[in-house]
């Protein structure tokens, strides 16, 4: 599998030149810290569970998830801040506190119950089932949406968002996908947000996210099975 590196997030960098990548061309995850990285494989044995990690410590998890060997993700866009009296471009979480993790269930509660390094860690839950204790089990993400979910966000662009279902004016149905450009690939729906033509992405009982413009001739309609 062919894999896109990930960008390191240190503050001011400028944003890194994109090319098309095929759609299974999911990010390799790298430390922060170290430089330790760890390849996306599909494998039957995992899940994509959401972790919650308090008072913004997602970043801390990660790298140290990741120096175990294990995939996780965090969504970031570029976003202009002032730092010393200067406007510059800064990768921030597209998703505050949240941590996407592909491991095992026992690696998952291994991680959640029993590392007291990782004790402000907490599953994110899934609030509209409920187990046979009548309990809400932890949130999975469905491969192929999660996957379609990262290639969407791993450019980091600036005009990527988090939206409300109340701000997108949906042009029709129908399905999509992006046949061209920095989102070629992705799949989801086509609306209008913030006046322009983006298409829109699931994230399964989390929200909705929206690409950046994307010009109709860039679109071609997807077939429902």
């Amino acid at each position: 599998m062919s894999t896109l590196s990930n960008v390191k997030t240190s503050e001011g960098e400028e944003i890194p030149s994109c090319t098309n990548t095929p759609f299974d061309a999911i990010p390799r995850a790298e430390s922060s810290r170290t430089g330790v990285s760890v390849d996306y494989v599909r494998n039957p044995n995992k899940n994509w569970y959401v972790f919650r990690g308090s008072y913004g410590r997602e970043n801390l998890a990660h790298d140290f998830l990741i120096e175990d060997g294990t995939y996780c993700y965090i969504p970031k866009r570029y976003e202009l801040k002032n730092i010393g009296g200067k406007r510059k471009r800064v990768l921030v979480n597209l998703i505050p506190n949240l941590l996407f993790v592909y491991t095992t269930p026992e690696m998952a509660e291994e991680y959640i119950k029993n590392r007291s390094a990782l004790s402000f860690l907490s599953y994110y839950y899934d609030h509209f089932e409920e187990n046979g204790e009548h309990k809400n089990p932890p949130l999975k993400i469905p491969l192929e949406q999660m996957e379609n979910f990262i290639f969407a966000t791993s450019s980091h662009n600036e005009h990527i968002q988090l939206v409300e279902p109340s701000k997108c004016r949906y042009k029709s149905g129908e399905r999509v996908r992006v046949i061209d450009g920095l989102f070629k690939g992705v799949e989801g729906r086509v609306a209008r947000v913030s006046g322009q033509q983006r298409v829109i992405v699931v994230l399964s009982k989390i929200g909705l996210i929206s690409t950046a413009y994307i010009p109709t001739a860039f679109i071609e309609r997807i077939e429902e099975k």
